[in-house]
């Protein structure tokens, strides 16, 4: 049976919220030995942005400690005493972000859930790791409060320092389980690609992604979801809380195939008629007017240029020579990941497959073909594997007769 764990070994830290307790704390972690576990709490669907507010670590000869990044903003001091060391962290890429903002940056990683996924674990959650792995329940009733809340209640403070209190054990148990399975190497690249990886652009257009758009199809209705959209962000940002709070994605799209011609019309959508006062309501039909005015050539082009292939469901039709090498590469990636029992995703990338199958090599070797697998970003373990089973599906050069 599993054993609940209900309290860290050593009793729940104190928030450090001042800059004498912050270097009590960087001078313990940097006389620490191993490698120290990182975890940070977000106020995902409370606040604006995704910054960290709270920072959790533990190390071998520092103990546990709890970081309020709000009263101390620059924890770049933290990251050079760690910087020599291993950070071990779950799900990485969602919290190195947050962490990247205050000056936390890791040299070196290992990653629990990836780990998970590479070792071909059915579950990568936290809990569901510590407690298939080490055999501990951990209680996980928090993770979606508001993080930003002042002071924070203690059962909240006793979540966050259990998230980290198991992380290097299993780690080390993931470590073992890898090896066995020859694939640590594999993971060490992942690792290092991770913790190489430049910070990601600003993504453009960003209210393209608004949920609900594909239901919005002339340029003059996407005018106004670009407009409610950057309105709706300036409040956020100004009032410091998440956007869904101002308004709902929901009622964007509504209001964008309606095109109400003033505040009454509006009022009765969807999404703005309850609890909205008139100023609210007079902001959003303003910026559902400016869109309206747009001359056409300033309205907003249908989708965003396609960089690489087209859809897959369109291949037949343009290139029914690719659509069968395409089907014959899923077939061989889908088998080889079932041998190596993982994901799709982590053995190599739909993306990548795709580009390789509509613009194969121009000479299909094993040479060209690793080559290309490199150059859409695969790792050196990846290209090794993949190449081989991807050989003889992009060899179809002649349509089916």
């Amino acid at each position: 049976m599993p054993i609940p764990l209900l309290e860290p070994r050593d009793g729940i830290p104190p928030v450090i919220a001042d800059e004498a307790s912050l270097a009590e704390v960087i001078a313990a972690f940097a006389a620490g030995s191993g490698p120290v576990a990182v975890d940070a709490e977000r106020a995902s669907g409370y606040r604006y942005g995704q910054r960290a507010y709270l920072v959790q670590l533990r190390r071998e000869g520092a103990g546990s400690a709890l970081i309020d990044p709000v009263a101390c903003p620059d924890l770049s001091g933290l990251g050079e005493a760690l910087a020599g060391a291993e950070w071990v962290l779950h799900a990485a890429t969602q919290d190195l972000p947050c962490l990247r903002e205050i000056g936390m940056v890791p040299s070196r990683l290992f990653d629990t859930e990836l780990a998970g996924r590479l070792a071909g674990f059915p579950r990568v959650g936290l809990g569901a790791m510590v407690e298939g792995v080490l055999g501990f329940v951990l209680e996980k009733g928090h993770s979606a409060v508001d993080w930003s809340t002042r002071p924070l209640p203690e059962p909240w403070l006793r979540y966050a320092a259990l998230d980290v209190e198991l992380l290097v054990d299993l780690r080390d148990a993931l470590e073992k389980e890898l090896d066995r399975q020859g694939k640590l190497g594999w993971a060490q690249q992942e690792f290092d690609a991770i913790a190489s990886a430049p910070a990601p652009e600003p993504r453009r257009d960003p209210w393209r992604r608004t949920s609900g758009m594909h239901k919005v199809r002339r340029r003059r209705q996407m005018a106004v979801v670009r407009e409610l959209w950057q309105a709706r962000d300036k409040v956020a940002r100004r009032r410091d809380i998440s956007p869904g709070k101002v308004l709902g994605d929901a009622a964007i799209v509504e209001a964008a195939l309606s095109l109400p011609v003033n505040v009454q019309a509006l009022a009765a959508l969807n999404g703005f008629g309850h609890r909205m006062g008139r100023r609210q309501l007079e902001q959003w039909q303003s910026a559902v007017d400016r869109a309206k005015a747009l001359p056409d050539h300033e309205l907003p082009q249908p989708g965003q240029p396609i960089t690489g292939p087209p859809p897959p469901r369109a291949w037949a039709e343009k290139d029914p020579v690719a659509a069968a090498r395409l089907v014959a590469a899923r077939a061989a990636v889908s088998a080889l990941a079932e041998t190596l029992t993982m994901p799709q995703e982590n053995l190599i990338t739909p993306d990548t497959v795709r580009r390789v199958c509509w613009e194969p090599p121009a000479e299909v070797n094993a040479e060209s073909v690793a080559a290309a697998l490199a150059g859409y970003g695969a790792r050196p373990w990846q290209v090794e594997q993949v190449t081989p089973v991807l050989l003889p599906a992009l060899i179809i050069s002649s349509r089916p007769e």
